[in-house]
C-alpha cells in the first residue's frame, strides 16, 4: 500500500494498492482506498489544498503527473 502526497504543499492526497514493481503513471480507480486532499475538477485530479495537478482521468484509471507527487510504503510484487 502506497501513499502519495503532495509534491508542492506536502499534503496527504490518497492511499493506492500499487501491484507490480516500477514507477507510479498510472492510478487505477478500483485500486484507491482513502481519500484525503484531492478533487475532480474536469478532466483533472488536483490538490484540494494548493491547486497542484496531480493527473488527469483517462477513464479506468488516472494518468499521472510525476513530478507533481511523491510516495511513501511498500509495493505489491505480486501480478493479478
Amino acid at each position: 500500500m502506497l501513499t502519495l502526497k503532495c509534491s508542492k504543499c506536502k499534503g496527504k492526497l490518497f492511499r493506492y494498492l500499487k501491484i507490480g514493481k516500477g514507477e507510479v503513471l498510472k492510478c487505477y480507480k478500483d485500486r484507491i482506498t482513502d481519500k484525503f486532499n484531492i478533487e475532480e475538477r474536469g478532466e483533472c485530479l488536483v490538490c484540494s489544498v494548493c491547486g497542484n495537478k496531480i493527473g488527469v482521468d483517462k477513464g479506468d484509471y488516472y494518468s499521472m503527473v510525476s513530478k507533481s507527487f511523491k510516495y511513501r510504503g511498500a509495493k505489491e510484487n505480486k501480478q493479478r
